[in-house]
């Protein structure tokens, strides 16, 4: 993930709709099982953890590149630590939950297992979401369908369950993004001990995990008319040259509609020259 752009006005432009997201998402996690510690990796400005704590959980870390400017973050700086998220992360402790939203796709492929391998090592439990292909946003160059990394959880005995979306996802507050992928992942000895936990994995059906909200169809649609529009009426060129050469094309292609203009006024009064042919009838 490239520092240069994740600056304090890319987290200041996602900071509200996260904080209300986060603000209907995180008491859904905390009524259906009980947390009491929260580690964040990819963390970004820390909104979600602030919300975590809002809520009663203090125990929280959140991890993020060198590049998160300190003075922006949400949580207090103690809580949180600079870490390259393309490499293994190994907790010092156990964590109840391990969070990760809208944070993968902007990791290359190649790291997709590590990533998943930090997560499942951090938490029993795992809030996760991750951009579907043609998604579309900054930086994204993993964009992959839920099963692809239900398929790398299940490599450490973890097992989806649809339990966010279900209820977020006519909600008007919830990030439409958060509302599509956020799953949670569940490793297999806390579903059996836990019957809430059990019920709702047994009501998953891991054919269903790919979705598109109606309002990211609308946004791919009002994307389509856009592009469809610049190339029908592209903005006017920019710089001496290219103003130039404008101007050149439209000085020649005005002089070639005159001359065509001239050609065909002409042409009627060559062929009706009033002289009449030698040995016409007259």
């Amino acid at each position: 993930m490239g520092g240069a752009s994740y600056s304090a006005s890319f987290y200041a432009g996602l900071r509200k709709g996260a904080g209300q997201s986060a603000e209907i998402i995180v008491p859904l996690v905390l009524e259906l099982v009980r947390i009491r510690s929260v580690l964040d990796l990819g963390c970004g400005d820390g909104t979600w953890l602030a919300v975590f704590r809002k809520h009663g959980v203090e125990d929280v870390l959140g991890l993020d590149g060198e590049y998160v400017d300190r003075s922006i973050l949400q949580i207090p700086v103690e809580r949180f630590q600079a870490f390259d998220l393309t490499t293994p992360f190994h907790p010092m402790r156990p964590f109840d939950l391990a969070v990760s939203l809208e944070v993968a796709e902007h990791l290359p492929a190649e790291f997709a297992r590590i990533f998943v391998e930090s997560l499942a090592r951090s938490a029993p439990l795992i809030l996760f979401s991750a951009a579907i292909p043609f998604q579309g946003g900054a930086n994204h160059v993993n964009e992959q369908w839920p099963e692809k990394w239900a398929e790398l959880f299940k490599e450490h005995d973890f097992a989806p369950i649809d339990f966010i979306r279900k209820q977020v996802w006519r909600n008007e507050l919830v990030e439409w993004w958060y509302a599509q992928n956020t799953l949670l992942f569940a490793h297999k000895n806390l579903i059996e001990t836990s019957p809430r936990l059990r019920a709702e994995f047994e009501g998953t059906n891991p054919a269903e995990l790919r979705l598109v909200h109606p309002r990211q169809f609308l946004d791919l649609r009002n994307r389509y008319l856009e592009a469809v529009m610049r190339a029908e009426y592209p903005p006017p060129p920019s710089g001496l040259r290219e103003a130039s050469k404008l101007l050149l094309t439209c000085l020649r292609n005005s002089l070639k509609a005159r001359l065509d203009s001239i050609r065909g006024k002409r042409s009627p009064a060559t062929k009706d020259t009033g002289v009449v042919a030698a040995g016409s009838k007259d």
